[in-house]
């Protein structure tokens, strides 16, 4: 085979794949300029829309917790409009939505319905609010306490406790030291305990905790 021959064919093969797939080419860099326009559509238009919706839905139901947080009005809804359940379920993705799994987690716990209240609460997103982000790890501690798995109440209380404020940190430090008694883990009481006196000491819950401290104490290996 000649020179020639032989850099027409180097030649052919270089420049095939663009010749060859030169249509398949330009299907894939259209596809992707619509998939841009779909998301930018999706986040701008259709989650905002759905957002805006949701929110004016919402406030009945908030309405509803405000003057009774057990009533099922507040979960299923009334007089057309939908309770909390269906806001959850039907606008995912929005603010009112993640609020609502809170409210729901809530009034799920107080209604004695353990499981559903971690299924809700576990839904919802930390938005980094110092009220409701702690608030939703501390629910979910209480729901784990009552069906007494202690080793996962204690692993949230000690994550609401981190994240609460002044006036709630000292209440989950207290849950946590309790938790910790029910596994045995004095040790650990005595230290939530501690933090409750010293850290917070002008906290409600520091004005008995050293009666705590000294039950605990005594436990101690």
């Amino acid at each position: 085979m000649s020179t020639t021959d032989n850099q027409t064919i180097q030649s052919t093969k270089k420049g095939s794949f663009l010749q060859e797939n030169n249509k398949s080419l330009l299907f894939i860099a259209g596809a992707v300029v619509l998939l841009v326009l779909i998301y930018i559509w999706y986040q701008g238009v259709y989650l905002k829309g759905r957002a805006e919706e949701a929110a004016s839905k919402m406030y009945k139901a908030e309405q509803y917790v405000g003057v009774d947080s057990l009533s099922n009005k507040a979960v299923k809804g009334e007089g057309g409009y939908p309770g909390l359940e269906q806001i959850a379920k039907e606008y995912d993705n929005t603010k009112s939505a993640n609020l609502a799994n809170l409210y729901l987690g809530g009034i799920y716990l107080r209604k004695g319905e353990y499981k559903q209240a971690i299924e809700s609460l576990s839904k919802y997103s930390a938005t980094g609010s110092p009220v409701a982000d702690p608030l939703a790890l501390g629910l979910l501690g209480d729901a784990y306490s009552e069906l007494k798995d202690f080793k996962q109440a204690a692993t949230y209380y000690k994550k609401a406790a981190d994240k609460a404020s002044k006036f709630t940190s000292p209440m989950f430090l207290k849950k946590l030291g309790l938790v910790n008694e029910n596994q045995n883990d004095f040790k650990g009481a005595v230290d939530a305990y501690t933090k409750v006196k010293t850290q917070y000491p002008e906290s409600a819950e520091a004005q008995l905790i050293d009666a705590y401290i000294a039950r605990a104490q005594e436990k101690v290996k």
